[in-house]
């Protein structure tokens, strides 16, 4: 089992550049880090592929239908009345073909989170993943030649996150935190299969988390299993209720829990949007001119909890970290206000 990840020095650049946001905003830092990472309600998000044939990019543009469906935002994957080739990006592009750049070349499934996919501090230093116009923003590695049985749901959930959702398992109002086995069961042999992957030992006894992703084909650290497995208990960040049915929620083998069947197990069939999905979608991008002009509320107040950045953090887009991060709310919340008027 090979679990979605983004390169480690993406992760890096991505904990610096929140780091930095917690300890600059007093008062609006829920829209920091939540309204700065979706798009503007009712913008258009351009979708475009490095590699793959128009049939597979049409597959992937009618599996996010049920997305499209719920929100106030618009998918556009370039294909002018449904005809014709889809849209295309290149690695040496300088100028954004698109702002949710898709991949197929590189091995597993991963996505940025919302507006992270056109943040040049992300990737800045260089490499295939990134925020740039030459860096990939979502791989959906295998496809064109090995295709997911589920393949469906692992598209919704990884065009979720590049519409800013996070993992349903690090929603503090669940229970995964408590239901999951990170350490070995006691007297546990550390074993492993032709494959290099940590399996049951002589006497049945199951690897924890911790050992079983740090074999093949993951080989995470302790800090990269935390990082994405680990329950995020912020409160600058705004969570609904835990929810089993959500394509955002992982389907883990038995072992990974304490109980069976557990709490946190999913309980969707991890194709389709539930309801708590849509909810979300609709919170995200809603419809109601009362809730845009709350949204351009709250952006007005993040502009004046602005600060200077600190010392030695990297600048972007030729000018300081704070004020780059200026630039973006004031975009954003004259999108608001435009989608209000």
């Amino acid at each position: 089992m090979e679990l979605e990840a983004l390169p480690d020095e993406v992760v890096a650049e991505i904990e610096v550049r929140d780091r930095w946001r917690r300890g600059m905003a007093n008062g609006g830092l829920e829209f920091i880090f939540t309204d700065i990472a979706k798009w503007p309600v009712g913008s258009t998000v351009r979708v475009a592929f490095l590699d793959g044939n128009d049939q597979l990019h049409a597959d992937i543009a009618g599996a996010t239908k049920q997305i499209a469906d719920v929100c106030n935002l618009t998918l556009d994957f370039g294909q002018a009345d449904g005809n014709g080739s889809f849209r295309r990006w290149t690695t040496a592009d300088t100028t954004y073909a698109a702002e949710i750049r898709v991949s197929f070349d590189l091995s597993g499934f991963f996505s940025l989170v919302g507006t992270d996919s056109t943040d040049r501090m992300i990737g800045a230093g260089g490499g295939q993943v990134g925020g740039n116009p030459g860096q990939r923003s979502l791989n959906l590695g295998r496809f064109v030649t090995n295709r997911p049985v589920q393949w469906e749901g692992t598209v919704r959930h990884e065009f979720l996150h590049a519409l800013a959702f996070h993992h349903s398992h690090q929603n503090m109002r669940g229970t995964c935190e408590g239901e999951f086995r990170w350490e070995d069961q006691a007297g546990y042999v550390p074993t492993q299969n032709a494959a290099g992957v940590f399996v049951a030992d002589a006497q049945g006894r199951q690897p924890g988390i911790y050992t079983f992703l740090a074999g093949e084909p993951n080989r995470w650290s302790r800090a990269k299993v935390d990082h994405n497995l680990r329950t995020v208990n912020d409160p600058d960040l705004t969570l609904g209720p835990f929810d089993r049915l959500s394509v955002m929620l992982y389907r883990f083998p038995d072992f990974f829990y304490k109980s069976a069947p557990s709490s946190c197990a999913p309980a969707g069939n991890g194709q389709n949007l539930s309801e708590g999905d849509k909810r979300g979608l609709e919170l995200l991008y809603p419809h109601t001119e009362s809730a845009l002009a709350d949204r351009q509320a709250r952006a007005e107040a993040v502009l004046q909890s602005l600060g200077a950045g600190p010392e030695g953090l990297p600048e972007a887009n030729g000018g300081g970290l704070a004020e780059a991060y200026r630039s973006r709310v004031a975009e954003l919340a004259a999108a608001q206000a435009a989608a209000v008027r």
